[in-house]
């Protein structure tokens, strides 16, 4: 490792999600993926195909935060969905050091809700109550310093 560098830890993070500044607990499903596309030339005098890259495919976007009383905001966000119309949002997720500044970025272009998943009840629990957003998007572009 040069100049005696660490790796950053991952529980110092910011998200800005197009409503008030609240803060989550976990943001999980920041994949890029680029699917693969398989060819073969009926005349090739190879019995293989050759593979070549192909579309990008985004994750799904999780998110994860406690439960507030009279806090509805995900809610109203999720409640913009009618028929074929919705409030999509840029969002930016930022991941920072000791000094609270990014280092690095996560920017998600044209994300929507696609479900809200309440907490689990248990009367002999001790946990705090959470509740998760999962998002769909249209890009993921990742700035590393």
């Amino acid at each position: 490792m040069a100049n005696n560098k660490y790796p950053l830890p991952k529980f110092h993070f910011k998200v800005e999600w197009g409503g008030t500044n609240i803060g989550f607990s976990e943001v999980s499903g920041l994949n890029v993926e680029n699917k693969v596309i398989e060819y073969r030339d009926g005349a090739s005098p190879e019995y293989s195909k050759i593979k070549m890259p192909g579309m990008r495919e985004f994750g799904n976007i999780t998110f994860k935060r406690g439960v507030f009383s009279n806090d509805n905001e995900f809610y109203k966000w999720f409640d913009t969905i009618s028929l074929n119309t919705v409030e999509r949002r840029d969002i930016t997720i930022n991941l920072l050091n000791e000094n609270h500044e990014p280092v690095v970025t996560w920017k998600v272009k044209n994300a929507f809700p696609l479900k809200i998943q309440s907490t689990d009840l248990k009367a002999d629990g001790n946990e705090v109550a959470i509740e998760q957003l999962d998002i769909a998007h249209e890009g993921l572009v990742i700035q590393n310093g």
